[in-house]
């Protein structure tokens, strides 16, 4: 079934316009017929369409359900976005059907982005949302410095920074990541980051790691470095079921 986006569904009964055009015009859905609908926030919703309108099509809620998330612990990537920016949109699309919490653009030093569309953003992160079938929305902050970044309150995550030069020893992500734990992952600019963030990060207890023997791009890295991380949770798991 077909998902629909709608972020307070239980209190306005409506679809927004861009998923009523999609519900009336393109699918030809009318009054009566049974939709999915998820809020981002966990939550799905069995409706039925009581007025089909291309701008804003009401319906009644037949019943909900929370779904949980299929990974383990809350996952933040925060990534400097590149010149091309379709290299960073493929990124997102792919690191929402793998399972994301938290997605940051980071301003550095060296970066060859300084800003962003946000609304475009958005409406790839709810677009792959809605086709891996899931009903949780990753949190997107925008552009954010990455000094102000580093210095946000993690709680228990282990936080980890991947880097191109050798200021400071490389640690294997395999070997350092704790299972199950929360963990934050830090990828940098096309021109690296400076000496200066290195040392930063590692002030405020990033631990520097490296993805392998060849130099990554910047999306394969943060894919990489968050499939690793998945298939590590996936594995311990399956073995304490055996």
């Amino acid at each position: 079934m077909i998902r629909f986006y709608a972020p307070d569904i239980d209190k306005t009964l409506t679809l927004p316009e861009s998923d009523s055009g999609h519900c009336c015009r393109v699918l030809r859905m009318t009054t009566g017929d049974i939709i999915e609908v998820v809020d981002g926030k966990g939550n799905s919703f069995q409706c039925r369409i009581t007025d089909a309108h291309h701008k804003h099509t009401k319906v009644d809620i037949i019943s909900n359900s929370v779904e949980a998330k299929h990974w383990i612990g809350r996952l933040t990537l925060a990534v400097a976005p590149t010149k091309n920016i379709d290299r960073m949109e493929w990124l997102l699309e792919k690191a929402v059907e793998i399972g994301i919490d938290r997605i940051v653009f980071l301003k550095c030093e060296r970066s060859e982005r300084k800003d962003i569309k946000n609304e475009r953003i958005l409406k790839i992160l709810v677009s792959a949302m809605k086709q891996s079938m899931k009903a949780s929305l990753p949190e997107f902050d925008g552009m954010v410095d990455f000094n102000k970044f580093l210095s946000e309150d993690f709680g228990t995550s282990q936080k980890f920074i991947g880097y191109c030069s050798s200021e400071y020893p490389k640690l294997q992500l395999l070997k350092e990541y704790n299972p199950g734990t929360d963990a934050v992952i830090v990828i940098g600019p096309e021109g690296d980051f400076s000496p200066n963030e290195i040392k930063n990060a590692v002030d405020n207890g990033f631990k520097c790691v490296t993805f392998g023997n060849t130099r990554l791009r910047t999306e394969t890295a943060a894919l990489y470095s968050l499939t690793n991380i998945h298939s590590i949770n996936e594995y311990t798991e399956l073995h304490k079921i055996k």
